[in-house]
């Protein structure tokens, strides 16, 4: 990648050129459509497989060939009805004051699998881009061994496993992280993958941790942050998005108030050095 400066920062600094009469508006968002169509296509390169053109027609042969469905036309629909589907398994299912039971429904959800995959065509939300800023964020700072926490699909490990970073992927969720690891070996990628039911973070161990979307959902995400602290390096840094918005279609998002979690990370020697102020929301912390 030969961007000098995170997608968030030069929209900004564009949009600061266009306050000053530098820049109209029109020209702005050519240069914003731009940027993103980059961002898509290291996203897409990472994710395609050999021979593949199109990134939604790859997810949904890829899910359909692990799952034993050639159903192409139900695979899509299935998809698209994912996010409505994880909410039906969860109000039918969950009691959000116990924590075993939000746990069991990660573990144990299938619907997450067409929910996420389908996410992560871009087809409906250009989020899952972020991983391409803090790819490029651990590039410039010298990253080496990187973990995704809370890793869902495995998207974003595959990304930064292509550009060559020693990856590890962490999940509750056993079913996701047998499809992540699956889609690691067809594409023949290392990985290693943390169970955590089963095991902890090792110490110390990380240059950059990712928490995409994550944080919402967690029981308790004060504890989980305090893990992650210790998973980090010295110096080592944190990327997450803490948002708290009530959102109707994903009552799995029980956590509102960050205020605790950030005090914490504050205590632990946390320091904020960047935060995307544009785009998506996200922040990065660095462990002093």
């Amino acid at each position: 990648m030969n961007m000098n400066t995170l997608a968030p920062d030069r929209l900004k600094e564009l949009w600061h050129c266009v306050e000053r009469k530098q820049l109209t508006v029109e020209e702005f968002y050519l240069s914003q459509e731009g940027l993103l169509a980059e961002h898509r296509r290291a996203w897409e390169r990472a994710l395609l497989l050999e021979k593949d053109k199109d990134l939604q027609e790859t997810c949904i042969a890829e899910l359909g060939r692990y799952l034993g469905c050639h159903e192409r036309v139900a695979l899509e629909e299935w998809c698209r009805g994912g996010v409505a589907a994880v909410e039906e398994e969860w109000r039918e299912n969950v009691d959000r004051s116990d924590r075993q039971s939000v746990e069991r429904f990660y573990d144990r959800s299938v619907a997450y699998l067409y929910d996420l995959m389908w996410w992560h065509t871009l087809r409906d939300d250009a989020s899952p881009l972020a991983y391409v800023v803090a790819l490029q964020f651990a590039q410039d700072h010298g990253c080496q061994r990187y973990l995704d926490f809370g890793a869902g699909v495995g998207s974003g490990g595959i990304l930064f496993a292509r550009h060559g970073l020693e990856t590890v992927l962490a999940d509750i969720s056993s079913t996701l992280l047998r499809f992540s690891q699956w889609r690691f070996a067809i594409r023949n990628l290392p990985v290693q993958c943390i169970d955590l039911k089963i095991d902890r973070l090792p110490s110390q161990a990380f240059d950059v941790i990712t928490a995409m979307d994550v944080f919402e959902h967690l029981y308790d995400p004060v504890a989980a942050v305090e893990e992650l602290w210790n998973a980090l390096k010295p110096g080592g840094f944190l990327i997450g998005r803490f948002h708290g918005e009530i959102d109707e279609q994903r009552p799995q998002h029980i956590i509102q108030d960050f205020g605790p979690t950030f005090q914490r990370l504050q205590a632990l020697g946390g320091v904020e050095v960047w935060r995307d102020e544009w785009l998506w929301g996200h922040q990065v912390f660095q462990k002093t």
